[in-house]
């Protein structure tokens, strides 16, 4: 069961490495800051320390007609 925190001041964080989310206690909304959109193959972004992947056929589609894929403007 999650409980409750009071954090008495303000914390500014200015990097969480890797795809991350901070929390402290309870969250109404959690919302990104920034956003970023990447097109990869099939195993492309696979890490560790003994991988293997067996791709036999990949294609990425990277046509996108879209104006705006996701607006984080009103999050800044």
């Amino acid at each position: 069961m999650p409980m409750p925190s009071f954090i008495g001041g303000p914390i500014k964080i200015t990097n969480v490495s890797g795809d991350g989310t901070v929390n402290f206690g309870d969250a109404l909304q959690i919302a990104p800051k920034g956003t970023l959109k990447s097109n990869s193959g099939a195993g492309a972004t696979n890490t560790g320390d003994f991988l293997q992947t067996n791709t036999f056929v990949s294609f990425t589609n990277t046509i996108d007609p879209d104006i705006s894929d996701s607006s984080n403007k009103a999050n800044n």
